[in-house]
Order: structure tokens, then C-alpha cells, then sequence
């Protein structure tokens, strides 16, 4: 087969050498590649231009690497100081429509198109030369090299095998470089992290360190660091997120609208960010479908893929393999007191941040059963911080990302889980079974950035050679968290479907269009005043579109509907409310404030003496029974959030209620939301409390016997009707109580005096129960 000679259009200079030689440092896995930069050459070599072609190991096809060769030992230890020039070949995607995307079809026909087998070379070089590009790595003088390698070595200048090793390795990072210019940021991702991370001298010194502490032999400690790191590390290759992109789409578009929803302008910000610090994707968490979404976002817009964190469990065939070449790396639940381990996965996370690889991981953990952000886990975001404290990057950038969908699959499995049924463990089938579901219409997904969190800013450096203190370390990584959080809530937008779910769950019968519409009049003003965001311009006046809203929640079972009289009536049937209620939390954070307010504007009406004082003792006890549950502003800025909030409605309220007029303020406010904002909350913890105080006060209690207790408690409850609300009967409802228990020290068994503490609990939780209660008998 005859090789034709690759256009000249867009092919790199020949180096500027100046009297220097010039060495090629080729890396060609193929004929065909050796072939193509040898034309490249002699197409751009000046006359009587002097050059010498070196071979070295090639970085793509990496089973078939050949071993530092004779020749670039030579050069290694000879006395001359070339100029290395590293030449590579670079394989493009076909191009359409102004961009380099390859399609399925595409990578099912070719296989990789920047790695394609040898024949498909031979195709692409006769009959699409315009795939083809020689790129050519930095320039470095060998001295240059000789210098950077003892410095970051720490070994023997005249050991010519260990620098040659160098060179290839210089070599191949310029060239990764390079032809990522070509390519774009889509396809940056690391290709020779064991060799560049595990035989640092850096590396190297931290396990001698670790070998004069627990008295392991460093080659033994080195053998198990590769070990874990080939645990650990993602692997991605380009094949396989082109692939996964097609597939992606191919997959959300079954059950969502063809176009996920977000602001390109925003994106672009993001990207421009990335090119001076290392970023930090920090999305919600509510849906298996997160990951993805965000994953085709960013490879849809050129951004470079995340590395991702993924919970071992994850780790499964043949997922796991396909994953880790996504760009997912695996992390263990637990590895305390694994030196090792723990010392390698912070080395990974340094060489991710220094190269600007960006991270991605779930703030909240796991997924949100309920709707709401759960709360933050400090331990990945510590760690970053921890290695920016170590030096290894100027900044971490964290983008806090929300991701909302219209509806999602998985909401019945999280109404079970709630009820007490056991989560289902991940597996090949249980990821099958999750794709089914995909087969029906779930709506649109939205994705939005919250404002950018600078770490630099945001925690101390400490010195070199310092230790930050673990309480104030600590400290500052929670109010990271809890900002990180309040940015994600800022941006989460308010779908039609929450908002008639709200309506639905706020009364106890069937209702009609027209009575949803006449509902959601109160809210809607509301969003409207705040300028909250919102998924989509709707009229939620227009009859078709809330009928839409309501036979979409039909289909997915959410919502019962009943037809045949004279009007169509919808409702939410008792084994219904904890899916309805999903989708009313997922925007119940903007409604709080409010709903506080309603609990001290009734508890000031019935004040015999200051009013006033009450109104905030009362908002202050509200908000401290709730910390767990949601995330609140520092107390004055919270305070100056709440006077806000009802001078909106009643510019003169503080004035008001001192005067004792708090129910008629309570009456100005709009719209009502204590009733389904703050209810299902105080009941539950109100079942939980009670169970409480039936365990044996002399012994500490058994979190899993008391959360079966108040779920039982909980039937019993709502079969009496003592409480009212069925979504109060949920094991995350009580696991945030039983937190709030814990802080009190409730849980802990003690003499009389904790019985009466546990009821006391209780009494506060019925008092809040019953508050709500008045707030609806003043609004009547």
C-alpha cells in the first residue's frame, strides 16, 4: 500500500536549535506512524539541517512497548548537549459540524479514532489525510533534562539507564501535551500516572517515613502503594469516553428530553477557571442519572472529564473495569488505620490537583431519599484541602452543582427505603433493572452552577512545616461544607411538578385543576417576588399545563386520578406521600424562613407579656431543633434573613407584633408553608422521642432497636391519628433526630435525671407539633 504524504496544513515548525544538534525523540507505535514523521522530516527539514532520529518506547499500544533502546542510552551518557525534540502522530476524530466528535457508529466501525489498529491507519493515510497530524512535544536541551532529573530524582547523575528512562518519560508528558492542543481539553486525561507518581523521589521519601514508623522494608511498602494505587486510580482512555458519551445520550434520552438544561455562558466561565486552578465538581446527589449528566455536560462542551469518586462497592464486574476507564477511582468506606493505603490515595489526589486533572464527588455521601441535600461529609473535601495545604496547587476551585430532574426513577425505591425496607445492593442486574426503567418519560433534566468557592480564600494555608489545629482544621472544613451546600440550594430550580405537589399535599382530599391552580397562586407570587430560580417559564394559570403537571405524576404512580363524575380529581393516596413528598422537598429550603416565621408570629399572638421576645425565643428553639435537618445562615444572618422575609409582606411587622398583633401579621404572610414544611419534620421526631422515652433510661440506647421501635410507633401513630402527616414516618426523618438526640447526650443511659431530660425532649417536640397546629387555626 502506498503512504501518501500528510498536508502540510497546520503542521508544526521545525525547532529552533540554534548551533545545537538536533535529536527526534520519536514515539511511533506503528510503520505507518514511523513512516508518517519520517515525511514530516524531510517535508520540513531547512537545508543542511543535522538531525538524529531516536526511537523511543511508544506510549499508545502500550502492550506492545519495546525497552529503552541502545540509542537513547548513548545519548543519555554521551557528552554532547542535543536539543531533544519529541515527535509523535496524532489521530483526529472525523469532523462535523464544526467540532471533533466521533459517533457510535463511528467508534463501532474504527474502534478508537485516536488510536486506530494498524489497518485503520493505513485507511485513514490514503484516504483521510485530513485525520492525520504530526505534533511536536517542547524542546529541551539535554542538560536542561539532566539538571530537572537529579533534582527530582535524588539519584546518581551517572546512572545513563535511570535518566534514559527519563528522557522517554519527558518525552511522551510534552507530547501528551501537545496533542492535546490538537485535540482539545474533551480528551485530557493522565497517561502515565504509575510512572510518574510512583517513582517520584517525593513518593519514594514518604515511604521511607512510613517504613521508619512501623518498621515495614520500603520495598515492601512500595510494592503495596502500586498496588493500591492500581486499586484506587481511575484509568481513562478516550475510546471509552467518547463511548460512554454516545452511550450516555443514548440512555437519558429514552426516559429525559433530548437536551439536558443548562447555561452554556456559565460553563464557560467554569472552563476558563480550570485553565489557571484545579476544580472541584461538587453536584447533589438525587439520581443514579448525576454522573452522567454531568459527565455528557462537560464532554458536549469541550471541558476536560472529571475524575470522579466512587465508592468500592461500585467496583463490580464488568462495571467496575468499564467505570475506572471513565475516570471513576475507587475509594475503600474504611481505612483508618492503613498507612499505606491512606498515604497513597493522598498522593493520588496531589498529582490529580498539581495536573489540573478536576475532581468530582457527592458532598452529601449518597443519594437523597427524601429530596432535600442531606448532610455534608467531610472526609474527600478534608483531604483536598489537605493537599492544598500541602502545596501541591495554588487554588481548588469548587463548583457547586445542582442537578434536578422534572421526575426520577428511583423514587419508589426511595418511599421503601424509607419505610424500612433494605436499599438494594448494586450488581450487574441491578443496574439493568435501573436502565428499564429509562423506557418511560421522566421530563427534563436541569443543571445549574452555583457561585465558585475559592479554598485559597476560604480555609488557612498554615506555614511550611506546620500542623494546622485539628479543631479549628476541622472547623473551617464544615463551614466549606455547609457553604458548598447553601450554594447547590441557591441554584436548585423550582419545577412545576414540585410546586403541584405542594398544593396536592397540603390538603386531605381529591382536588380539581382549578383548585390546584387556585392553590398554587400564593406560591407562585411568592417565587415571583423572591426571583427564585426556576426551571422553565411556565403559566401555572393555564389549565393544559397544570393538568400536564398532574397526569405526569399519574403515570409514574405519584399521583392517584379519578374519573368518570362530573369534574376529573386528583390525589395523593397514603401510600403515595413519600413519593410526592421527594419532589416537594427538593425546593422546600426556599419556603423554611417563612415557615419559622409562622411559628413565632403564633406563638407571639398567644404571649401575655413581650411579644416580641417571644417571637424570637421562639425562632431561635425552632431553628436549634432543626440544625440537623437543614442548613441555616449564622444566627444574626439568619435573624436578618427571617426580618427580611416579613417586611416583604408587613414592612411594619416588628412593630405590629410588639403591640400583640402577631396573628394578623400571620395572616398577611404569604404563602402558608409551616403546615407542610415543618409538620412531617417535628412529627417524626416526635414518634422518635417518644420512643425514646420507653427505652430503659440506665442503658444507652441501640440506634437500630429505637429506629425499628419508632417506626412501629410511627404505624401506630398515624393509625390513631395522633399524627397527621404519613411522610413523618421515615427512617431519614428519624436518623436526623436521632442526631439531634446524640448532640443532646439523650442517647446515653444515665440516673432519673436522663428519663426526665428524654421527656422533657419529647414535651418540646409535641409543643412544636402543637404550634403548627395554631399557626393553621389562625390562618383558617
Amino acid at each position: 500500500m502506498t503512504l501518501h504524504a500528510v498536508p502540510p496544513a497546520g503542521e508544526a515548525d521545525w525547532p529552533k536549535a540554534g548551533d545545537r544538534p538536533i535529536v527526534f525523540l520519536v514515539d511511533a507505535s506503528s510503520s505507518a506512524e514511523r513512516r508518517l514523521v519520517g515525511q514530516w522530516v524531510e517535508r520540513n527539514r531547512p537545508e543542511r539541517a543535522e538531525y538524529r532520529v531516536c526511537a523511543v518506547p511508544p506510549s499508545r499500544r502500550r502492550r506492545f512497548r519495546r525497552s529503552i533502546g541502545v540509542a537513547l542510552k548513548e545519548i543519555a551518557s554521551g557528552d554532547t548537549d542535543p536539543l531533544l525534540v519529541p515527535l509523535r502522530v496524532a489521530w483526529l476524530g472525523p469532523h462535523r459540524s464544526g467540532r471533533r466528535i466521533p459517533r457510535l457508529v463511528d467508534l463501532l466501525t474504527y474502534g478508537d479514532p485516536r488510536d486506530p489498529n494498524r489497518l485503520v491507519q493505513e485507511l485513514f493515510v490514503r484516504f483521510r489525510p485530513d485525520r492525520i497530524r504530526v505534533v511536536v512535544g517542547d524542546a529541551a536541551p539535554l542538560s536542561d533534562l539532566r539538571t530537572r532529573w537529579v533534582e527530582a530524582r535524588t539519584a546518581r547523575p551517572d546512572d545513563p539507564y535511570g535518566f534514559a528512562e527519563y528522557i522517554a518519560l519527558q518525552g511522551s508528558l510534552a507530547l501528551e501535551v501537545a496533542e492535546r492542543r490538537v485535540r482539545g481539553n474533551r480528551y485530557k486525561v493522565p497517561r502515565l500516572l504509575s510512572e510518574d507518581l510512583l517513582g517520584s523521589a517525593k513518593f519514594q521519601l514518604g515511604l521511607e517515613r512510613i517504613a521508619a514508623r512501623t518498621g515495614e522494608r520500603v520495598d515492601d511498602l512500595a510494592a503495596t502503594a502500586a498496588r493500591y494505587l492500581k486499586e484506587i486510580a481511575a484509568q481513562p482512555s478516550t475510546f471509552v469516553l467518547d463511548l460512554v458519551a454516545s452511550l450516555i445520550r443514548l440512555v437519558y434520552t429514552q426516559g429525559y428530553d433530548r437536551r439536558i438544561h443548562y447555561d452554556p455562558e456559565a460553563l464557560e466561565r467554569i472552563a476558563e477557571l480550570g485553565q489557571r486552578h484545579s476544580l472541584a465538581f461538587l453536584p447533589s446527589h438525587k439520581s443514579n442519572m448525576d454522573h452522567l449528566a454531568l459527565t455528557y455536560v462537560l464532554y458536549e462542551n469541550g471541558l476536560p472529564p472529571n475524575h470522579a469518586a466512587g465508592g468500592i462497592n461500585m467496583n463490580f464486574f464488568p462495571v467496575g473495569p468499564f467505570l475506572r476507564r471513565h475516570g471513576l477511582f475507587f475509594i475503600r468506606r474504611s481505612f483508618k488505620d492503613n498507612e499505606a493505603y491512606k498515604y497513597t490515595l493522598k498522593r493520588y489526589l496531589d498529582y490529580l490537583l498539581e495536573k489540573r486533572f478536576p475532581l468530582e464527588w457527592y458532598i452529601e455521601g449518597g443519594r437523597s431519599r427524601v429530596g432535600k441535600l442531606r448532610a455534608p461529609k467531610y472526609g474527600l473535601l478534608a483531604y483536598v484541602v489537605d493537599s492544598w495545604r500541602r502545596g501541591s496547587c495554588d487554588d481548588v476551585v469548587l463548583i457547586p452543582t445542582s442537578i434536578a430532574y422534572d421526575q426520577i426513577q428511583d423514587v419508589g425505591a426511595y418511599a421503601a427505603e424509607q419505610r424500612g425496607a433494605a436499599k438494594e445492593k448494586e450488581s450487574f442486574g441491578w443496574m439493568v433493572r435501573v436502565l428499564r426503567t429509562m423506557r418511560r418519560r421522566y421530563g427534563r433534566i436541569h443543571m445549574n452552577f452555583g457561585e465558585p468557592i475559592s479554598v485559597a480564600d476560604s480555609v488557612s494555608r498554615y506555614g511550611k512545616g506546620s500542623e494546622p489545629d485539628p479543631e479549628e482544621s476541622n472547623l473551617e472544613i464544615q463551614k466549606l461544607a455547609f457553604e458548598v451546600a447553601v450554594r447547590i440550594n441557591r441554584v436548585t430550580p423550582i419545577t412545576p411538578i414540585s410546586l403541584v405537589t405542594i398544593a396536592l399535599l397540603g390538603t386531605d382530599r381529591a382536588v380539581t385543576v382549578a383548585e390546584t391552580i387556585a392553590t398554587l397562586r400564593d406560591f407562585v407570587a411568592y417565587v415571583e417576588l423572591r426571583d427564585l430560580p426556576i426551571s422553565e417559564p411556565v403559566d401555572l394559570e393555564d389549565p393544559s399545563v397544570v393538568r400536564g403537571a398532574l397526569d405526569s405524576l399519574v403515570e409514574h404512580g405519584v399521583v392517584s386520578r379519578f374519573e368518570g363524575g362530573r369534574e376529573t380529581v386528583y390525589a395523593i393516596g397514603s401510600d403515595q406521600h413519600l413519593a410526592a413528598a421527594y419532589y416537594r422537598n427538593t425546593i422546600v429550603h426556599f419556603f423554611l424562613t417563612g415557615a419559622i416565621a409562622e411559628l413565632g408570629l403564633a406563638a407571639a399572638a398567644n404571649a401575655e407579656t413581650d411579644p416580641l421576645a417571644v417571637f424570637w425565643d421562639t425562632v431561635r428553639t425552632t431553628r436549634d431543633l432543626l440544625k440537623f435537618e437543614f442548613f441555616f445562615a449564622e444566627r444574626d444572618e439568619f435573624r436578618a434573613e427571617l426580618a427580611e422575609e416579613l417586611e416583604a409582606s408587613v414592612p411594619d411587622w416588628e412593630a405590629r407584633v410588639a403591640a400583640g398583633d402577631g396573628d394578623l401579621v400571620l395572616r398577611a404572610v404569604l404563602p402558608s408553608a409551616s403546615s407542610w414544611v415543618l409538620r412531617p419534620v417535628f412529627e417524626a421526631y416526635l414518634v422518635l422521642a417518644d420512643a425514646l422515652v420507653d427505652v430503659d433510661f440506665r442503658r444507652d440506647a441501640d440506634k437500630d432497636a429505637l429506629l425499628a421501635a419508632a417506626l412501629a410507633l410511627g404505624a401506630q401513630y398515624r393509625a390513631q391519628r395522633a399524627i397527621r402527616s404519613p411522610e413523618a414516618v421515615s427512617t431519614v426523618l428519624f436518623d436526623d433526630a436521632l442526631r439531634l438526640a446524640g448532640n443532646r447526650e439523650l442517647l446515653l443511659g444515665g440516673d432519673l435525671s436522663r428519663l426526665e431530660e428524654r421527656e422533657a425532649f419529647a414535651a418540646d417536640l409535641h409543643g412544636m407539633v402543637e404550634l403548627v397546629r395554631e399557626v393553621e387555626q389562625l390562618r383558617a
